[in-house]
């Protein structure tokens, strides 16, 4: 990297536009959605889709609800030829919805264009042609005036071609290349002249696509670009603007939205992205954006995750975890603080459908686009109680007492520090298991049965297995806990205090166990939790407390 002074790069200059009115607009609906998929996206492949991919590409973008999609650049190639025609062969463009076709403003691929059109009902031709200073100078060694005679040249001869297919209603779409790095001026001024050739009107729209080919500058000069676009356009009411940012800077997802805010009609871009370098705008994340500011964008992604293997499956790219909505680390939270939040917001979210979303960290209910729930938390050493309690309710149905949170989040994070792995839900119930369940040393209950002698007073009788000895033993107690203490007595177990008890179904109908949790105090002021599990209430109370002495004798 150049040392400063940096005289390499200079700052793209700001337009003067003192009265601006984008910033205190707000996007209130959808605007006209283009995927480029199969085109743009399609190019930046380093395996480009073959036909069968890009028709199940093609019906997918149909199924979310797209009504302009780009099929590709038909003059460039066979298979992007072939493709269209096979669209029109078996009958897979539905009567509302458009195709477009890109095409340079050459007269041979132009005609070439209309050759792939025939049979189409609705079509967008999109034709294009670089107009800033660098590649005018670099690439082409033309002046102003000729790439302007190249735009409203290919203009008049689109006009003409379009009775050709009389059968086809021909929408125009013109692109000033690079226009994030043209003078605003001469985009304009190409702008008007193609316009003029076209001679849009209300029921004949022009699309005027003012694609940021390379993000250059921060999100707001764009949008600067788009409002001094819009308020210098003679024909501004016949005239469609039509958003393309690029990725460049990272930020081609807020050039977009404050290019909306700034007047544009509609919006070009990718599903997750891709494209070329740094990749398109991603139509699932501005769509979404939207959805979780209460505006519907007429597009379906209620099965994100079906959308998402498609495109993972015929592109042969990986869709980032950490991408917006549709990543697989999304709706994840490892922080302990982030789980607890989570666990309570879950806890007090209405079960009205209808009713504002209100969770903390998640701004947008995962159910909403087909997401699961068991990937919201994930537990590793990092995690807190509230997570780990929220995966034993939500996962497998323990509702543990508040104070057992914190004991049991321990051993897990113990595990995790162990290990240094993330733990599956199946792996916090397995430490849970192993922590509190299946502890059977130094005491085991192996029978158990009570009864009630008065009112104040039951009998019980236990066979255990205490430091691998079998013992019958026989107590007496004001309920059976208390009884089962008395008789433990036999083999000194004595001076422990019960401090809680609760328990729960863990399931419906007959055959459902109960869990219970007891808490008890030691003689040295050491507290811990046992936990004990069967079909029938009273055992798994026992089973618990024998749980709670095992932990607490061990240490």
């Amino acid at each position: 990297m150049q040392k400063p002074p940096i005289t390499k790069y200079r700052p793209y200059p700001v337009i003067d536009l003192p009265d601006r009115d984008w910033p205190n607009r707000v996007i209130e609906k959808a605007p006209i959605w283009c995927s480029v998929d199969l085109r743009d996206g399609n190019q930046a492949l380093a395996i480009p889709m073959n036909v069968e991919e890009k028709v199940e590409m093609f019906k997918t973008l149909v199924e979310i609800g797209f009504k302009e999609i780009e099929v590709g650049f038909p003059s460039a190639s066979d298979t992007e030829f072939h493709f269209l025609r096979r669209l029109v062969s078996d009958d897979l463009i539905p009567d509302d919805v458009s195709v477009q076709v890109l095409v340079q403003c050459r007269e041979h691929l132009i005609r070439r264009t209309f050759e792939s059109l025939e049979g189409v009902k609705n079509a967008v031709v999109h034709i294009y042609n670089s107009t800033n200073p660098l590649q005018r100078r670099v690439v082409f060694g033309a002046d102003k005036d000729q790439i302007k005679k190249i735009a409203t040249d290919a203009t008049a001869l689109v006009k003409e071609l379009c009775e050709t297919v009389p059968e086809t209603i021909i929408q125009l779409e013109y692109s000033p290349e690079s226009f994030s790095d043209t003078e605003l001026e001469f985009s304009l001024e190409v702008c008007e002249a193609v316009s003029d050739v076209w001679e849009p009107n209300s029921d004949k729209k022009i699309i005027l696509n003012l694609p940021a080919t390379v993000e250059l500058f921060t999100p707001n000069v764009h949008a600067d670009q788009i409002e001094w676009f819009c308020k210098h356009l003679s024909r501004r009411e016949h005239s469609i603007i039509s958003l393309h940012t690029h990725n460049d800077r990272g930020t081609g997802i807020a050039a977009t939205e404050l290019g909306l805010m700034a007047g544009a009609d509609r919006v070009e871009g990718t599903l997750f992205g891709n494209g070329e370098r740094t990749g398109n705008l991603d139509i699932v994340t501005v769509a979404l954006n939207m959805y979780t500011q209460g505006i519907d964008s007429k597009l379906d992604f209620s099965n994100l995750n079906r959308i998402r293997e498609i495109y993972e499956r015929v592109t042969r790219m990986d869709v980032h975890p950490r991408t917006p909505y549709s990543g697989e680390l999304v709706f994840t939270a490892f922080s302990g603080s982030h789980q607890d939040a989570i666990k309570k917001g879950f806890s007090q979210q209405s079960e009205d459908s209808t009713a504002p979303w209100e969770v903390p960290y998640l701004p947008i209910d995962p159910k909403d686009i087909g997401r699961n729930y068991r990937a919201i938390i994930r537990i590793n050493s990092q995690s807190g109680k509230g997570g780990i309690a929220y995966i034993m309710e939500r996962e497998y149905g323990f509702n543990m007492p508040k104070a057992m949170h914190r004991e049991l989040g321990n051993v897990v994070n113990r595990i995790a520090d162990e290990t240094g792995d993330e733990i599956t839900p199946e792996g916090v119930l397995k430490c849970f298991n192993t922590e509190y369940i299946d502890i059977r040393e130094p005491l085991d209950i192996l029978e158990f049965r009570s009864e009630r002698i008065d009112q104040n007073t039951v009998e019980v009788w236990a066979v255990v297995r205490h430091e691998n000895r079998e013992h019958n033993l026989r107590g007496t107690g004001n309920g059976p806990i208390d009884a089962f203490f008395h008789s433990l007595e036999e083999l000194e177990i004595r001076n422990y205090e019960l401090l809680s008890y609760s328990e729960h179904s863990l399931g419906r109908g007959a055959d459902s166990k109960a869990v219970a949790y007891i808490e008890l105090k030691g003689s040295d002021g050491n507290k811990r939790f046992g936990a004990g599990i069967d079909t029938n209430i009273e055992l798994a109370s026992i089973r618990g407390v024998v749980s709670a002495l095992n932990r607490l004798i061990a240490g």
